[in-house]
């Protein structure tokens, strides 16, 4: 899955943005982050993350967050927009 390149959220820098909402608390079942829908070493390695390894990231967040919804879990962020 692509994500168009004008959709992307950057920060005032040009970086990719991180998806966090400030909802960090992991979810057991998935091991997936209960706000941002990123595994723990994904939320780590934010930082030192490349554009391109952020933009693959964030691909596989819409997929995430339907998964966490299959749990019960309603925190699961949406794209900004």
């Amino acid at each position: 899955m692509s994500l168009p390149l004008a959709d992307i959220p950057r920060t005032p820098e040009g970086r990719v943005a991180s998806p966090c909402i400030n909802i960090c608390k992991m979810h057991d079942a998935t091991g997936l982050c209960r706000g941002c829908a990123r595994t723990i070493t994904e939320i780590a390695g934010w930082s030192q993350a490349g554009d391109d390894e952020r933009i693959r990231i964030l691909a596989l967040l819409p997929e995430r967050r339907t998964l966490l919804r299959t749990h019960g879990v309603t925190e699961a962020s949406q794209p900004a927009g």
